[in-house]
């Protein structure tokens, strides 16, 4: 989508509700091969997030349901090993659906420069590795995050529910309510939405109304990168402790 929008806008002349307000010149640039970088993380704070968490509670949850938790732990492998092995997996499947979207997008804007005659630019390795890097991080938290609610609430669809609206709009009511409250204001910026805005508002996507939902610059991007590091490393903590204690009758 981060292609499609901008290029029928360029191409159509006409804005849409994604790209209203941005001059042609500048759409042609966003969806040429040197602006991958931005446009692999620009939805990641908020859609591709979304999608991540989605996952993680199902390789999380899914196990209750089907009884492959209890089968597996009582057939002789430690609850920590499970646990660990399970996230391992599912850090092994954001990191590869990360390295596809950079091929794919390279791919994509690659051949969109050459059908409008302007000279292939590629990102330099560093852009590309800073971009991917944030890509990752941002995603894995987010998978994180469904993982650590599908071991909590031992149901896809309460763990799926609960997490999309937090991410889509409970933190959104929060950041509009900071506003006006200096304290919510203060708790905003430990959120996870928060730290992943600002880290990939950091590597210069645009947020707000004419920029990718999600991206923000509330954050510092070091701050920003040290808040999402604790998340990833906290998160797994915690479901690796639930799963070790828990009574899976």
């Amino acid at each position: 989508f981060g292609y499609v929008f901008n290029y029928v806008a360029y191409r159509s002349g006409s804005g849409s509700f994604a790209t209203e307000g941005v001059v042609g010149e500048a759409l042609l640039r966003s969806v040429l091969p040197a602006n991958v970088p931005q446009t692999i993380t620009g939805g990641t704070p908020m859609f591709g997030g979304a999608l991540m968490m989605v996952l993680g509670a199902m390789v999380a949850s899914s196990g209750y349901g089907w009884g492959s938790w209890k089968t597996i732990l009582t057939q002789g492998p430690s609850r920590v090993a499970v646990a660990v092995g399970s996230l391992l997996s599912l850090t092994a499947v954001v990191a590869v659906t990360v390295l596809a979207s950079v091929v794919l997008a390279l791919g994509i804007s690659t051949s969109l420069a050459l059908v409008e005659g302007v000279d292939v630019v590629l990102p330099s390795v560093a852009d590309l590795g800073q971009g991917v890097g944030v890509a990752f991080l941002v995603l894995l938290m987010w998978a994180l995050f469904g993982y650590l609610l599908g071991t909590v609430l031992r149901g896809p669809a309460l763990a799926v529910g609960l997490g999309l609206v937090w991410s889509l709009v409970v933190e959104n009511l929060l950041r509009g309510v900071g506003n006006l409250l200096s304290w919510v204001e203060t708790l905003t910026t430990v959120l996870p939405g928060t730290a992943a805005g600002s880290l990939v508002g950091s590597l210069g996507a645009s947020g707000g109304p004419e920029g990718a939902p999600g991206v923000l610059t509330t954050l510092s991007g070091t701050q920003a990168l040290v808040t999402v590091l604790a998340y990833t490393v906290l998160l797994p903590l915690l479901a690796v402790l639930v799963i070790r204690r828990r009574d899976l009758a």
